[in-house]
């Protein structure tokens, strides 16, 4: 499942390729053909992100108040992705697992604010006609839940948990359902820190309830408590405000930046070489795909965190062996030594 930096990259990325123009929408698939035949041929007025919940505002122009706009709510959920290509005026940010755009049949996979720039693939490209004539969407690959197809560009949702038209009380009800998100500059702290401060239930699981706080994912949850001493299973009242302010704040700068770069990055350089057991780490083959994955000067995502995908690696700070648990049917990595 995307964390929340994911979704609010993809909400930019419909903003610039998107907004103002009217769109042609359907459902391939069929499976949402009513829900895309209320927003067909509407122009795309406001994309946005409320923790790992996209929010697309559909209307007759792009200047009408959000209380007249038709939404397309989007939650991915474990299996959904969004695919986009387009011509050469498009600039590709994002696309889940990583950006993509079609070359015919074929996928290729860009870094994470690479230009589309089909002139690499000489003599002409797929993605439009051989005279030189009107660029050509690719015909849908898969069960293509929703498509979204402009002049210059086409977007395809598939397998989402969550896809639905509504009207602006219905959305605006749905983002109030969720906690404080730290991507978003209207964010609250103090409502995360209350809700936590006010229950017995361990702060592990509380900050992967997105009715808590927003957006936070198994990667930043084992990370930011790591960051800040804090044992998982800590009953969250007895987590000090000022610990949970200092993790809010951590977060809040940690998610931005992945916003930006595409990527979780959470350890700080002097702590990168550490900890790295050449026999841990082959026995523990997970993996956590980042959009800077090849990309010249990036992290390297076995350096990218302290205790994540880390199980049975020394801790990178005192070296004790990275536990792994089950909390709430996920997988949650902790330093049991950092972490009384």
């Amino acid at each position: 499942m995307p964390e929340g930096h994911t979704v609010h990259r993809l909400a930019r990325t419909f903003d610039s390729i998107f907004a103002g123009e009217a769109v042609a929408i359907s459902s391939p698939q069929g499976r949402f053909a009513a829900g895309a035949a209320l927003i067909n041929g509407l122009t795309l007025a406001r994309s946005e992100a409320f923790g790992k919940q996209m929010f697309l505002g559909f209307g007759s122009g792009d200047t009408q108040p959000d209380e007249e706009l038709r939404w397309l709510r989007v939650h991915l959920g474990l299996y959904g992705s969004w695919t986009f290509a387009g011509d050469d005026s498009v600039r590709v940010a994002h696309a889940i697992g990583a950006p993509r755009k079609r070359i015919g049949e074929r996928e290729t996979v860009l870094a994470a604010d690479q230009t589309i720039d089909d002139s690499a693939h000489a003599p002409a490209s797929p993605l439009r006609s051989v005279d030189g004539g009107e660029w050509e969407a690719p015909e849908p690959r898969g069960q293509v839940r929703v498509r979204i197809l402009s002049e210059h560009a086409v977007a395809d949702l598939t397998g989402p948990t969550a896809c639905e038209v509504i009207d602006f009380p219905a959305a605006r009800a749905a983002a109030l359902k969720l906690g404080p998100d730290p991507i978003r500059e209207d964010a609250d702290p103090m409502r995360f820190i209350e809700r936590v401060r006010k229950t017995r239930s361990a702060v592990g699981g509380l900050l992967m309830n997105q009715e808590v706080i927003a957006g936070v994912g198994n990667i930043y949850r084992a990370e930011v408590l790591f960051r800040h001493n804090v044992d998982p299973y800590a009953p969250g009242n007895s987590v000090p405000a000022e610990t949970l302010r200092a993790m809010w704040d951590d977060l809040v700068e940690l998610m931005r930046d992945g916003v930006r770069i595409g990527a979780i990055v959470t350890t700080q350089p002097e702590d990168r070489d550490k900890g790295m057991d050449p026999v841990a780490l082959a026995a523990n083959r997970a993996v956590t795909r980042q959009n800077t994955d090849g990309t010249p000067g990036a992290v390297p995502r076995d350096e990218s965190f302290y205790v994540y995908h880390r199980a049975g690696q020394p801790c990178r700070l005192c070296g004790t062996p990275i536990a792994l648990a089950e909390m709430q049917a996920r997988k949650l990595y902790w330093c049991p030594s950092c972490q009384r």
